[in-house]
């Protein structure tokens, strides 16, 4: 299955960057006919596209490398390394389109050839879009943060070509050139606008920001297999590291349960994040006993250490898995 989901992957990225090259050598040819310099800002930004799919493709091969020795978490994170690459060189295209811009408003010229270019451009912008919604689908499926964020990519790179497109249609209308200059500082603002949100997003996940939808599912998973025995969990954390999940929390057991038996529920947990993540994820189980101040929030009904009757059992939402419960409890 996993062969099978790296396959999908690799082949989604491989046509990315044979599509985007092509696309990207039909741009300049768009620019070579109409001297356009908004065109010249979208065929820029198409060789981000490329160098940007490459650097994909290479995470892609780097991050499905299991576990080693040398790298005990995997490789996954280059994904996270590879969006902010591509987020800094959006960056860097949006400075070059502002000088390009520039120079077209402050001496306006005429475009020739513009009614072919915008032909030639509007196919260029459907091929493009269709790329990037497929690599977006695959990235979803196979759950690879490098495709998600290619196919992100791939679609502002279609955004922006809509941009250039209504500007181009407008100087044809009017035969102010000068709005061809306009429409490319607009083109590098759109830009530089989704490659700073593409670097923090990359920031975030190298400094192993918390994911609250990742926490959210795994909540709805130990409220759903939730027994009498589990009587709470708490300082719950959770990270992806490419196609790995690890996760780790404590678990509250009887004080009066055997090793033995709190191992098989230790293991029982376990089997369960298997069930609903597969096997690439990693379970680390922290098992504190249950102290008297606990007994409200306790369901076991044949308790022989009970000190107080249930009130109400703790919700495990997000907000509450992630608390140092123990401290409130201490309190």
């Amino acid at each position: 299955m996993e062969r099978q989901l790296f396959r999908q992957r690799l082949l989604a990225v491989s046509l990315s960057v044979t599509v985007g090259a092509l696309l990207m050598l039909l741009k300049f040819y768009i620019f070579h006919l109409t001297r356009s310099t908004a065109v010249l800002s979208d065929a820029l930004e198409s060789i981000i596209n490329v160098i940007a799919s490459g650097f994909a493709l290479w995470s892609i091969v780097l991050s499905a490398k299991p576990p080693d020795a040398d790298h005990p978490y995997g490789h996954g994170k280059i994904e996270y390394f590879s969006a902010g690459f591509e987020g800094a060189l959006i960056v860097i295209a949006a400075v070059g389109i502002f000088g390009s811009a520039w120079k077209q408003l402050g001496a306006a010229r005429p475009l020739p050839h513009l009614d072919q270019g915008l032909l030639l451009l509007v196919a260029a912008s459907l091929i493009n879009l269709g790329l990037g919604v497929h690599l977006i689908r695959v990235g979803k499926r196979t759950q690879s943060i490098p495709l998600v964020a290619d196919g992100t990519h791939v679609l502002t790179d279609v955004a922006t070509s809509a941009g250039v497109i209504l500007g181009l249609v407008l100087v044809k209308w009017t035969g102010w050139y000068w709005l061809d200059g306009a429409v490319a500082i607009l083109v590098g603002a759109h830009i530089l606008y989704s490659g700073s949100r593409l670097l923090r997003e990359s920031f975030s996940r190298l400094m192993d920001a918390s994911d609250p939808d990742l926490l959210a599912e795994i909540g709805r998973l130990l409220s759903s297999r939730r027994k009498e025995n589990w009587i709470d969990v708490h300082r719950l954390r959770a990270w992806r590291s490419g196609r790995y999940i690890y996760v780790d929390f404590h678990l509250i057991l009887p004080r009066d349960l055997t090793i033995h038996e709190a191992h098989q529920e230790v293991e029982e947990l376990e089997q369960a994040f298997r069930d609903r993540f597969g096997e690439h994820v990693e379970v680390l189980v922290h098992i504190d006993a249950c102290r008297d101040p606990e007994c409200p929030i306790c369901s076991r009904q044949k308790c022989k250490q009970r000190q107080a009757p249930l009130q109400a059992l703790k919700p495990w939402d997000q907000a509450h898995l992630t608390t140092e419960f123990r401290k409130e409890a201490d309190s």
